[in-house]
């Protein structure tokens, strides 16, 4: 290797590895070939070939390019994304990126895919269909078009949308039941318990009023030059508190009161889920609301979280006080009952008539919960002024992913502070 004049054995070595293009180097200029798409042909010098090639063009198709090609291969000339208007050459496109990318890159392409070249269309066709990547936002996507579905789609439609469902179910289940189980074992409380199910911290602060001072075995001999006699002391626990057992009755009213405006979809799909996990717990009475001007209940359909979701129409206005008025009429055990509102707060309707309702239902020993969203986004866009006032009335709103709100849910029927993730989500 020579080394010119003024120059380090490092950039030596890295010059000299330039030039003979080593593999690592090679791989190198093949990575940023395929993040700088065709454009970047001349300045790389890099030639793809066999399933680069393939990779390029699915990018360029929906990232676009100056020698970007559409699915069926024709060039698409001008700098833009060329996936065209035809659900055969989109469902090409589809199985391609499948093909070559893993399952969670698959399913950002899609969803950019929608958003970005308005693809939304073409979802009603069958045969597209069949060749996407389910996941919750594509869910989402379905459902806003549900209207607007051809009858012939519908059936490939639900297939898609309960595929996710029976994913989303076997991930969140287990642990829902498991957490929530032992939450309403720990809420009932017994006058009389076994000893195994005695609640100590509760039953030593219930007693502290009978705390007695025993004076030391021998007062005279433990005295001390002070005057103390080394006395000690016990709570004589008058009455026991103890968790309760399982009962074959209800426990516990949980009321899910979703808003389904169109930036709530993902929240809508994971909220239907819950809905349904909760309704098949015995100790617990559920019912889903849904609204947006209108306020429909879905708690019928509770068994098949699928037809929950084809029960909901994502978008139009969002009337929050009339959702919390219909939810307030149902509610006949106050100190037993959970109302989860999942709203980003915009609210259409009377915002003073929304917060004396929240006021009401928590003077009458409702648990009340704000979820901004229920979903794996972070943190979302939501109406900070309404937000605040709630958090004043003992209402704290924030973000909730699917694997905190089984914990959300045990803290409420509990009646212990709420676990909020984090603070940056608090108005």
């Amino acid at each position: 290797m020579r080394q010119t004049p003024g120059e380090t054995t490092e950039r030596a070595t890295e010059r000299t590895a330039t030039a003979s293009h080593t593999p690592p180097d090679a791989e190198r200029l093949r990575r940023w070939r395929l993040v700088l798409g065709a454009d970047s042909a001349d300045s790389t010098e890099c030639a793809l070939t066999g399933q680069d090639a393939a990779m390029d063009g699915a990018l360029d198709a929906l990232y676009g390019g100056g020698t970007a090609k559409k699915p069926n291969g024709r060039s698409t000339g001008a700098r833009s994304a060329g996936l065209g208007a035809s659900a055969p050459s989109v469902a090409r496109w589809l199985g391609d990126i499948r093909t070559y990318f893993p399952s969670s890159v698959v399913q950002v392409m899609q969803r950019d895919a929608i958003d970005r070249l308005g693809l939304s269309a073409l979802l009603l066709e069958p045969e597209m269909l069949e060749a996407v990547e389910p996941d919750v936002h594509l869910v989402g996507t379905l459902l806003s078009l549900n209207k607007a579905m051809p009858e012939t789609t519908k059936e490939t439609a639900r297939a898609v949308v309960r595929k996710v469902v029976e994913d989303l179910e076997r991930r969140l289940e287990s642990r829902t039941r498991a957490t929530l189980t032992g939450a309403l074992d720990r809420s009932a409380r017994i006058g009389r318990p076994r000893h195994r199910d005695i609640d100590w911290d509760r039953t030593i602060r219930a007693n502290l009023k009978n705390y007695l001072t025993l004076p030391a075995p021998d007062a005279a001999t433990t005295a001390g030059s002070t005057g103390t006699t080394g006395a000690t002391g016990t709570v004589v626990p008058e009455r026991l508190i103890g968790y309760g057992r399982s009962s074959r009755s209800a426990k516990k009213d949980i009321v899910l009161c979703i808003d389904q405006s169109g930036s709530m979809a993902a929240s809508v799909v994971y909220a239907s889920v819950f809905g349904a996990v909760l309704a098949s717990m015995r100790t617990l009475s559920t019912r889903l609301v849904v609204f947006d001007t209108a306020v429909v209940d879905l708690t019928d359909q509770l068994d098949d979280p699928v037809d929950v979701l084809f029960g909901t129409q994502l978008g139009g206005g969002t009337d929050i006080n009339r959702a919390l008025a219909y939810c307030q009429s149902r509610i006949t055990r106050p100190a037993d009952t959970v109302v989860v509102l999942i709203s980003d707060l915009y609210e259409g309707g009377i915002r003073d008539e929304m917060l004396k309702r929240v006021a009401a239902m928590k003077a009458s020993g409702v648990q009340f919960v704000t979820l901004l969203a229920l979903s794996d986004e972070g943190a979302p866009a939501y109406d900070h002024e309404h937000a605040a006032a709630l958090g004043a009335l003992g209402a704290p709103a924030f973000a909730c992913t699917p694997d905190l709100f089984p914990d959300v849910m045990a803290a409420a029927i509990e009646k212990r502070p709420l676990p909020i993730p984090d603070k940056e989500y608090q108005p």
